[in-house]
């Protein structure tokens, strides 16, 4: 074997290395090739597989999502539902009782009230009612009207209907009267 076939880069220089380069048998490039070929299309199908599974897995966590935010609004719903029906039972319960007073209507309404109030609270909902003097928030406010006043301009003069808000969001702003700026 000559020096030119066994190896172009470092040419065997010892009998030791000239025997081992005989030794060795003469490398097929068509076959080097075609293992090459198959050891990546092994590797590509590998990956492939990992891919799909990759893809299900996000599929599936996506779904998983979506079906616990619809159960999360369904139950929340439920929750202030549930929480809402002893007003609803103090209501049926005052309107069922013949002969009823003023007084007796009076008291009734008021705990009717107070149990409405908890109800709310519970759920988050937050009562926005600003006292008079209190800055004009256009964020948790609405100006009904201006009017003329002793009081610092842009302020409340007073609160025409509450507004509330829930979880930092307001569901309706309170309705005010503020002063006329100066």
């Amino acid at each position: 074997m000559s020096e030119a076939t066994s190896n172009p880069n470092h040419p065997p220089q010892s009998e030791e290395e000239l025997a081992a380069a005989a030794a060795m048998p003469p490398t097929d490039p068509l076959a080097d090739a075609q293992a090459e070929l198959l050891n990546l299309k092994a590797q590509n199908a590998d990956l492939a597989d990992q891919y799909l599974r990759a893809q299900a897995d996000v599929q599936n966590a996506r779904r998983r999502a979506d079906d616990e935010i619809a159960k999360a609004r369904k139950f929340a719903v439920e929750a202030f539902a549930e929480s809402l029906l002893p007003v609803l039972d103090s209501l049926e319960a005052g309107l069922a009782i013949p002969n009823v007073t003023i007084e007796q209507i009076r008291e009734g309404s008021e705990a009717t009230l107070r149990q409405l109030k908890r109800a709310l609270e519970r759920n988050k909902v937050v009562e926005i009612a600003p006292a008079a003097g209190t800055k004009f928030d256009p964020h948790h406010h609405q100006a009904i009207s201006v009017v003329p006043a002793a009081q610092e301009p842009n302020t409340v003069v007073t609160v025409l209907q509450k507004g509330y808000s829930i979880a930092e969001r307001v569901l309706r702003p309170a309705l005010v009267t503020v002063t006329a700026p100066k």
